[in-house]
This record gives structure tokens, sequence and C-alpha cells, in this order.
């Protein structure tokens, strides 16, 4: 388990707001820490903002009519939210986008190669491909095949690969478990927490599935309604009960917002 407590701060995100097209604020205030060489979960349900801090981090809002308004965002103590997508790749943070968007009529093993476009070490390229395809025995067997003829968890396989070729220091893996069978799931997480020990690459994950993003992270943090309501060691967010209500339980009127639920815990509490 990677103690924070004695690691730097890779990642730093201050007190962002976020609006699209001038007038929709979508991230209220959001902070948080990613410290290098751990593996930190960004919790919520869909719509919670956990999709736009990653595109916040990697400069992705221009495109969609977005842009942070407050706040700072900063990489090994250097500001980087004013840099262009391309330099902050330079830097090493790759973001791997919800949905996988795979190049469909190139082959498996081209769309990993696209990941090194933009490496000056052009000898060792080859290596890192049998690296990738050490992680994704599955890959090799379909590298001639073209992307998009291959299944959900081949292309997410594909995306993480493609990511792992620019020789990252931290991915953001944006939804990882979305649209994929359980098992794969589970082989998706276990080869994230195998790059993580063995690479070094530091991890940023927004997921839904709280219940395998909270066995594989060391920390979490839990969005709602583009607000961070709760964060802490990925352990004791899996023990506390105001996330088991949220997330594992459901009343008579349907699932209930977890402020509410922590709100009813406390007069619980102060009644008795």
């Amino acid at each position: 388990m990677l103690d924070s407590a004695k690691t730097e701060t890779l990642l730093e995100v201050n007190n962002i707001e976020v609006i699209y097209n001038h007038v929709i604020l979508v991230l209220k205030g959001v902070s948080l820490s990613v410290p290098k060489g751990g593996i930190t979960a960004l919790l919520g349900g869909n719509g919670a903002g956990k999709t736009t801090t990653l595109k916040a981090i990697s400069n992705l809002l221009h495109s969609e009519r977005g842009e942070v308004t407050k706040g700072t965002i900063s990489y090994r103590g250097e500001r980087v939210q004013d840099l262009d997508p391309a330099a902050l790749v330079k830097l090493g943070v790759i973001q791997v986008m919800e949905g996988r968007h795979c190049f469909e009529h190139l082959t498996v093993e081209e769309n990993l190669l696209t990941g090194a476009y933009t490496r000056g070490d052009k000898g060792q390229i080859g290596a890192d491909l049998e690296m990738v395809y050490n992680y994704f025995p599955r890959l090799k067997e379909r590298r001639k095949s073209q992307a998009g003829y291959t299944s959900g968890g081949e292309q997410q396989m594909v995306a993480i690969g493609r990511a792992l070729m620019s020789k990252p220091e931290t991915i953001l893996l944006d939804e990882p478990s979305m649209g994929l069978a359980p098992q794969l799931v589970e082989q998706i997480f276990e080869i994230v927490k195998a790059v993580n020990e063995k690479e070094g690459v530091t991890f940023l994950l927004a997921e839904q599935n709280t219940n395998v993003a909270l066995r594989y992270a060391h920390y979490g943090y839990i969005l709602e309604s583009g607000r961070v309501v709760m964060d802490g060691p990925a352990k004791d967010l899996r023990e506390n009960p105001d996330v088991k209500e949220f997330y594992l339980g459901m009343s008579d009127e349907g699932r209930k917002s977890f402020r509410d639920v922590r709100s009813y815990r406390r007069r619980k509490r102060w009644l008795a």
C-alpha cells in the first residue's frame, strides 16, 4: 500500500471551477492531490463531474467550449492549466478517454504504435511494444486485426496499451469498466495495478464502479454535482457506512443523494 505521507505530490488540483458555454457551472471548487506512484480514484455517479475534472487536467475542455475559470492545476509544482494538450503529453500526462476511441481502421498494432509517435527514443519502441504485449497477451494475438472489429474489452486494452507506448509518468483513465463484463473489469484493473507497481506509472482514474475502484486504488475522492463530498484512503472509504449506503443501498424513494445520506446519519446520531 502506498504511503502518501512519504510520497511527493505529482498532480495538484486546487479549488477549480469549470464553466461550459460561459454559463453552465459544472465543477464547483474541486480540489485533489495525486501522489507520485499511486492509484487515485475519482468516484461518483453519471454527471458528478469526473470526466470534466480529467479533461480540465489534460486541457481538453476548449474543444467542448469549456474552461477553468477559477483555481489552479499544477504538475510537479508547475502551473499547467494554460498549456496546450500536446505540451502536457510531453510532460508525461496521458488521458485514456471514456469510450476507448481507437482508430477503427488501423490494426491493433498500428494503434499501439501511434502512442509512440512523439517519442525521441525510437530504438526502444520495439521493446516497449513487447512490454505492452506482456501485459495484454490478447492484443498480441489480435495485433493484425482491425481495431474496429475487436471487442469492447480488447479496445479498452488497446487504449491503455497505446497510452503506455508514450512512456507516461501519469495516466488519466476515464471509466475503464464502462460496458465491460465483470470478469473483464477485474482483468483490466489487475493490469492497472501491475503497471502501477512494476512500471511506476501514476494513475488518476474516474470510475462509477466504486466497489472495484476502491479495491485497487490507494486513495479516493467522491464527487457529487461538481463538488468533492468526501475523500480518504480507499480502505477507509470501503468501510465507511455512508459510502456503503449510498452506493449499495436503495431507499423506497430510490437512490438518495450522498449529501442526504450523510445528513441523515448525522441527525440519527444526534437524536441518539
